[in-house]
């Protein structure tokens, strides 16, 4: 899906007006396999794009570079996603600490954002809840899991609607114009919902 949408909707030639460098950030990259699996999908489906619509429109450019900004926490262990990076990978890595609900990089930088299975991840527990006079207070639980508490509910949702604002905010500000952004979310247990954004 997220190579059909690529070679559909991505404006490459938008997109590289201003650089033959495609920058890519994954957000919430943690430090596992799937991260560079994911990363190398979309490297591929870019230069894919790119030959194609290179045939239609000029055929003297040579390929575009990939700088993959990986993004996690600050608590991430960046040394082992890095000591576990593919050797034959076709792009540049560097890595990005901090937390994805605000702003990580300069206005109009990225040409192409991904989040897969992290952006549930909330900023913070939602002050009400740790509140003992609060009609949300969860007994010093972090989680709503069974929760009959409508108001712990509630809660948690507030917390997300605030997270999502400043995470759509911040990307709105990053990702150029034609730029795209893909969203993976774990919702109602294991199913996944994909969202498409361009800019």
């Amino acid at each position: 899906m997220v190579r059909d949408v690529i070679i559909r909707k991505l404006d490459i030639k938008t997109i590289l007006s201003s650089s033959n460098t495609i920058h890519i950030t994954e957000l919430g990259c943690s430090v596992g396999p799937n991260t560079f699996s994911s990363m190398q999908h979309i490297v591929e489906a870019l230069k894919d794009k790119y030959l194609y619509q290179d045939q239609l429109i000029d055929s003297s450019k040579s390929i575009p570079e990939f700088q993959i900004f990986f993004n996690d926490q600050v608590t991430n262990d960046f040394n082992t996603l890095f000591c576990l990076l593919p050797v034959d990978r076709s792009y540049y890595t560097s890595g990005v600490p901090g937390s994805f609900h605000g702003r990580l990089f300069p206005s109009r930088s990225i040409h192409f954002a991904h989040c897969s299975t992290s952006i549930h991840w909330l900023s913070k527990i939602p002050k009400e809840l740790l509140d003992k006079n609060s009609p949300a207070w969860n007994k010093g639980l972090i989680d709503y899991v069974g929760a009959s508490n409508v108001e712990i509910v509630n809660a948690y949702v507030a917390q997300f609607e605030r997270d999502m604002e400043m995470f759509f905010n911040a990307r709105a500000e990053e990702i150029v114009p034609g730029g795209m952004m893909v969203l993976v979310s774990p919702f109602l247990g294991y199913v996944r919902l994909l969202g498409f954004f361009w800019f």
